[in-house]
């Protein structure tokens, strides 16, 4: 039998989280239910009251609630959930957690949700899951799954998304995992466009005995891969395709944000580096693009995606930006640079073809780097299987001299 956390609001919505505990108990797991509301749990008796969760978080209950900010209070409960669910995984007491919410329950417990580790049991039924979610999951895998009518008592609709989500968490933690081994693990930073390239160093990398983690550089695809090496679990890093920093400077759609780069820096993972697709910005369909590039360089990747060819000023700075980031890395380190193309479509005679720029970010890369990190500037595109194998070699030479 697991210890599923039910976490809420409960002074509101006390009456459907007793529900869901309920349909949690049929499945023949047992609820603890926690609540994350201000004024005390209506219509269900709390296992972990809100006074003790206010408690974890060290802030002044009674003046909080004299103030009657209801932002404040949810700020406040958003910071002091996250202490309570990581005490309670720390004891051996949860093996999973469900919660029930509209803004404020959710942006409380999706906090909370966000402290876990990767592969904890997660779900949110929420009233937000429909729209854009990515600041309630950020780089956690959170299940949000939308509560269709608002979460505002039991009818026929409530009660059918409750039950089928105290099926899925009860399913979560019954479910299995299959048991991976102990190889070290490596991750790969990968786009359509370097696709070929990580496809042909990952077998040589799983030969010398790792196991590879892909993450495709969309933004939420890079923050994830940097949450993972920060986690202190990765032995080393394939970052071939460093395009979110392009997205970041020119104001594109898939921008990982000025921290990308830099968890290998602070967890000393040996790594190689590559510009990878830094010839490119994206957008989504032509009409989205600012009206301020109606000159530049474009490529229809398809009918949601434009891609913008980064110009010579942009790449000066993309170069400088990237040598700086690498030169906090302290754990051996190797920047390859793919002289003939860093995408498929910068190649001769393809859409995105400028010598000049990619001149102008190797050259800014190479001014700027320390000058004790290895460079390789080999006469090759960077889907060509050569380079693929000269970047899993070097990784593998760096994890040898580390």
């Amino acid at each position: 039998m697991a210890t599923i956390a039910v976490l809420g609001t409960l002074d509101t919505k006390g009456v459907e989280h007793a529900f869901l505990a309920e349909q949690i108990r049929s499945h023949g797991h047992q609820p603890l239910l926690i609540d994350v509301g201000m004024m005390g749990a209506q219509g269900v008796t709390a296992d972990i009251d809100h006074l003790q969760v206010a408690a974890a978080g060290d802030f002044d209950f009674d003046s909080m609630l004299s103030r009657r900010d209801r932002g404040e209070c949810v700020t406040a409960m958003a910071a002091a959930a996250p202490l309570i669910l990581q005490q309670l995984l720390a004891e051996g007491r949860i093996d999973g957690v469900i919660s029930l919410g509209g803004g404020g329950g959710t942006a409380i417990a999706t906090a909370a949700m966000r402290a876990l580790p990767i592969g904890f049991p997660k779900l949110m039924v929420s009233t937000l899951a429909s729209g854009n979610t990515e600041h309630y999951v950020g780089t956690k895998d959170i299940v949000m799954m939308p509560s269709i009518v608002d979460v505002a008592g039991l009818n026929r609709i409530s009660k059918t998304v409750f039950c089928r989500a105290a099926g899925a968490i009860c399913g979560m933690v019954d479910s299995e995992i299959p048991q991976q081994g102990e190889r070290p693990i490596v991750v790969a930073s990968m786009f359509g466009n370097t696709t070929d390239c990580v496809n042909a160093a990952i077998p040589l990398l799983e030969e010398a005995g790792y196991e590879v983690l892909v993450f495709h550089s969309t933004g939420s695809g890079g923050r994830s891969m940097e949450s993972l090496i920060d986690s202190g679990m990765v032995a080393g890093v394939l970052d071939i395709t460093t395009t979110e920093w392009a997205d970041e400077l020119v104001g594109g759609t898939l921008s990982a944000g000025s921290t990308r780069l830099d968890a290998t820096a602070q967890q000393q993972v040996p790594s190689i580096v590559v510009p990878g697709c830094l010839d490119m910005v994206n957008f989504g369909a032509p009409e989205t693009v600012p009206e301020r590039f109606a000159d530049r360089n474009f490529y229809h990747h398809n009918p949601q995606v434009t891609l913008m060819r980064t110009n010579v000023e942009e790449n000066a700075e993309l170069g400088r930006i990237f040598a700086e980031k690498v030169n906090a890395y302290q754990a051996p380190t190797t920047v390859l640079l793919p002289l003939r193309a860093i995408s498929v479509i910068s190649a001769a005679g393809q859409a995105f073809h400028n010598p000049l720029a990619d001149t102008v970010l190797f050259d800014a890369i190479k001014e700027n780097l320390r000058a004790d990190i290895e460079v390789q500037s080999l006469d090759l595109e960077i889907n060509d299987p050569a380079f693929a194998t000269a970047c899993a070699e070097a990784l593998l030479r760096n994890q040898s001299t580390a």
